[in-house]
């Protein structure tokens, strides 16, 4: 759990050393996600018991993102409440679109890197491989890229919720191999220091 905890807080060091210099703080955002799965097409608890706990940050857009819809750039890191459960963090963008009066849709775009399990060091089809694969994700890379879509509701200028869905796959930038991704569904509250952000 040490060596977890360790991982996750260098994983969230490095993200905010790929900020940009300039980049100011727009928002911090607190949630709580459980981990769920997609099984033959059908969505089911996941693997990981527990919650993970999140925290992001998100900043104003710079000028060189205008010509994709000027998205703000988040780093984040999510914590696992469980031993078993996948630590992990990263960096993306943020678009925001209002959707009606105290309303909106926010889809993002990231990439993570985590401590969970990327393959069965087992044999394929022996008992400590089948055991080994009903209790974890296999991930099949330490990278993986995160796909996010949020409904908010906004509480006055500068406080919000958020349902949000988080998926997580097809990294393997770092290495490679089998892939059966995380997903996570939760809610957030995040909190914006200038209400301004709202509307840009």
């Amino acid at each position: 759990m040490k060596l977890k905890v360790l991982g996750s807080t260098l994983l969230l060091a490095i993200a905010v050393m790929t900020m940009p210099a300039h980049a100011e703080i727009e928002e911090v955002r607190v949630g709580a996600v459980g981990n769920i799965r997609d099984d033959h097409g059908e969505i089911v608890e996941g693997k990981h018991e527990g919650a993970n706990v999140e925290l992001e940050f998100v900043s104003n857009s710079p000028d060189f993102l205008n010509i994709i819809g000027s998205p703000r750039p988040y780093f984040f890191g999510s914590i696992a409440t469980e031993d078993d459960g996948v630590n992990f963090g990263g960096v993306g963008v943020l678009w925001r679109w209002e959707l009606a009066d105290g309303w909106a849709f926010e889809p993002g775009f990231g990439y993570i890197i985590h401590d969970g399990e990327i393959d069965n060091p087992y044999p394929e089809g022996s008992p400590e491989g089948i055991a080994f694969e009903a209790d974890n994700q296999l991930l099949g890379s330490r990278d993986l890229f995160r796909t996010t879509f949020a409904l908010e509701r906004e509480f006055g200028d500068r406080a919000a919720m958020q349902l949000y869905w988080e998926h997580m796959s097809h990294g393997q930038i770092l290495d490679e191999g089998r892939n059966q991704g995380l997903d996570y569904v939760g809610l957030r509250f995040l909190y914006r220091f200038d209400p301004d952000t709202a509307q840009d």
